[in-house]
C-alpha cells in the first residue's frame, strides 16, 4: 500500500481524511514497513466502513490487519444507535466469538520436556480437531437451548469446568440477551455434534513456554514467569456461528434499500440497530457467542482432564478468555459525554485499561489481559489493555499476526509434511489430521508477530508482557 495516501499523525498512525460518502475519518495503526505491505483491499475496505450510518470518530484497523468480508479483518468501528447506527454481519465476521483462552498448567519447561510426546498424542487423541470433526457431545433440542442461552455457565452446570473459571471469561461467561430463537434449524443442525471442537484453519490448541518477561509487575499478576509451561485454545463458535453469519448476511443484503441504506460493497450489508432485522441479528449473534464461550469451556475440561493422564494432580487454572469477533454494547466517552455504542471487532481483541468496571479485581489494577496468537511455530504474546487505547480505538487491540498470503497460495508453496519436520526439529511437535491444514497455516504465510505486537505497544493500543513460544500445537 502506497503510504502517500495517507496523513501521519504519528509514528504508528496515518489516517485517511473524510471524503465522498464517508462520514468519519479511517485511520490505521501500523508502522511504515507494516503498512507498506498491506493489500490496497484494506484502504477500500476501511474507507467502505467509514461511510456507514451512524458511525463515530473513526473507522480503525489494527496492525495485523488484512482483506477480510466486507470489514477487513483487524476492522474496528462503534455505532451510535441514536445517529440511525448499525449492525453488520460482515463487521463481526463468519467465526462470531472466534477467541483465545490461556491456562496455567503449574508446570515448568523441565518438568514437561520428558513427557512432550506422550502429552502432544493424548491431545491429539482427546480433543476433536479440524474440518467436521465432531464431538462426545451430542446436543438435543434442550441441550442446544440451554448452552445458546447460558454460554460457559451452561457447560459448568453440564460438569465441564469449576465456578472460578467464569470470572476470568469475557462477560463472566455468559452473554445476556441471547435469542435462540432467531437461530435457524440449519445452524442449530451444523451444531448438535461439533461442541468440544476445534475446527479448522487456524484454530488450535498449543502448549506453551513463556520465554520472555517485558512488565514484571502485570507478569506477577498474570501469573506468568520465564519457563512456565501455559497451555492456550483458539477456536469459536463453528458451524453455527458460520451459518448465522451466511444467513443474516444475506437478509441484509436484501433488505438494505428497505431501510434506506447504500451500500458501496454489497459484503457491508447491515440493518439499524433498532430495527427488526438489526434486533434479530442481535439475538442471534449473541447465542453464538454463547456458542463458543461454551465450546471453549468444553475443550478446556477435556484438555485438563487428558493433561491429568501424563502429569496426575496438576490443576489448569484460567488465566484469562476473550473473543476476537463480536459486536458488543460499551460505554464509550464521544465529544466528552457518556455513550452507550455498538462496538464491532472483527479480527480485533478488547483491551479494557486499568480500572475498568467489567474487570475482574484481580486485573482492575493493571488491565485485562489480551491474548494475541502467532501463527503456526512462531510466538504468541500475552499483552495488557490500557486506558490510552480507549481514546485511540475503543479500546480495541490486534489478534494475531494476520495473514501476509491467502491459504491457496500457501499450500501451493508449502509442503505441510515438510512443516512438520522442519519444526520438529526446532523442537515443536505438530500434530494435525490434515497435512493441506498445516500447508496452509504455515509460519511464513503471515506476518511477523513481533512486528505487528510492537507496533500494539508503541501505539499505545495494550501493553506488551509475555511472549510465548510454542511446544506442541495440536491444529485443525
Amino acid at each position: 500500500m502506497d503510504t502517500r495516501q495517507f496523513i501521519q499523525r504519528d509514528e504508528t498512525c496515518w489516517e485517511i481524511q473524510p471524503k465522498g460518502p464517508m462520514r468519519v475519518p479511517a485511520v490505521i495503526y501500523a508502522d511504515a514497513q507494516l503498512l507498506e505491505a498491506m493489500d490496497q483491499k484494506v484502504y477500500e475496505q476501511l474507507t467502505n466502513v467509514a461511510t456507514l450510518p451512524g458511525i463515530v470518530e473513526a473507522a480503525y484497523a489494527m496492525p495485523d490487519a488484512h482483506w477480510g468480508y466486507g470489514f477487513p479483518i483487524g476492522g474496528v468501528a462503534a455505532f451510535d444507535p441514536d445517529q440511525g447506527g448499525v449492525v453488520s454481519a460482515g463487521g463481526v465476521g463468519f467465526d462470531i466469538s472466534c477467541g483465545v483462552r490461556t491456562l496455567h498448567t503449574g508446570l515448568t519447561m523441565d518438568q514437561l520436556q520428558p513427557h512432550k510426546q506422550a502429552l502432544a498424542d493424548v491431545l491429539y487423541r482427546t480433543v476433536p480437531a479440524g474440518v467436521g470433526s465432531k464431538g462426545r457431545i451430542h446436543l438435543n433440542h434442550e441441550n442446544m437451548h440451554g448452552m445458546l442461552i447460558g454460554g460457559a455457565k451452561w457447560a459448568l452446570e453440564q460438569g465441564f469446568g469449576e465456578e472460578q473459571d467464569m470470572e476470568r471469561i469475557e462477560e463472566h461467561g455468559c452473554m445476556a440477551g441471547a435469542e435462540p430463537h432467531y437461530v435457524s434449524a440449519k445452524a442449530r443442525e451444523r451444531q448438535k455434534d461439533e461442541m468440544g471442537t476445534l475446527g479448522s484453519g487456524n484454530h488450535y490448541l498449543e502448549v506453551q513456554r513463556v520465554a520472555e518477561i517485558f512488565d514484571r509487575d502485570a507478569a506477577k499478576t498474570f501469573g506468568l514467569r520465564v519457563d512456565d509451561v501455559v497451555i492456550t485454545i483458539h477456536c469459536g463458535s463453528r458451524g453455527l456461528g458460520h451459518q448465522i453469519g451466511t444467513e443474516f448476511l444475506k437478509e441484509m443484503a436484501m433488505s438494505a434499500a428497505q431501510y434506506n441504506i447504500v451500500l458501496p460493497d454489497r459484503e457491508l450489508a447491515c440493518a439499524p440497530l433498532n430495527s427488526p432485522l438489526g434486533k434479530k441479528y442481535l439475538g442471534a449473534m449473541r447465542a453464538a457467542i454463547n456458542c463458543a464461550l461454551a465450546n471453549r469451556q468444553i475443550i478446556t475440561h477435556i484438555a485438563r482432564q487428558a493433561v491429568a493422564t501424563v502429569f496426575p494432580g496438576i490443576h489448569l487454572g484460567l488465566l484469562y478468555d476473550v473473543s476476537h469477533n463480536t459486536c458488543k454494547v460499551e460505554q464509550h466517552t464521544i465529544d466528552g459525554h457518556k455513550k452507550e455504542l455498538y462496538v464491532h471487532r472483527k479480527g480485533a481483541t478488547r483491551a479494557f485499561g486499568p480500572g475498568h468496571p467489567d474487570l475482574p479485581p484481580a486485573f482492575k489494577e493493571v488491565g485485562q489481559p489480551v491474548l494475541i496468537g502467532g501463527s503456526m511455530g512462531t510466538s504468541s504474546y500475552v499483552l495488557c489493555g490500557t486506558k490510552e487505547s480507549e481514546q485511540r480505538s475503543f479500546s480495541s487491540a490486534c489478534h494475531g499476526a494476520g495473514r501476509a498470503m491467502s491459504r491457496t497460495q500457501a499450500s501451493k508453496h508449502w509442503q505441510g509434511r515438510t512443516l512438520v519436520d522442519q519444526l520438529a526439529a526446532r523442537g515443536i511437535i505438530i500434530r494435525s489430521p490434515s497435512m493441506r491444514g498445516v500447508a496452509e497455516e504455515a509460519p511464513e504465510a503471515y506476518k511477523d508477530v513481533s512486528i505487528v505486537v510492537d507496533v500494539a505497544d508503541r501505539a499505545g493500543l495494550a501493553r506488551k508482557v509475555a511472549k510465548l513460544e510454542p511446544v506442541i500445537c495440536i491444529k485443525g
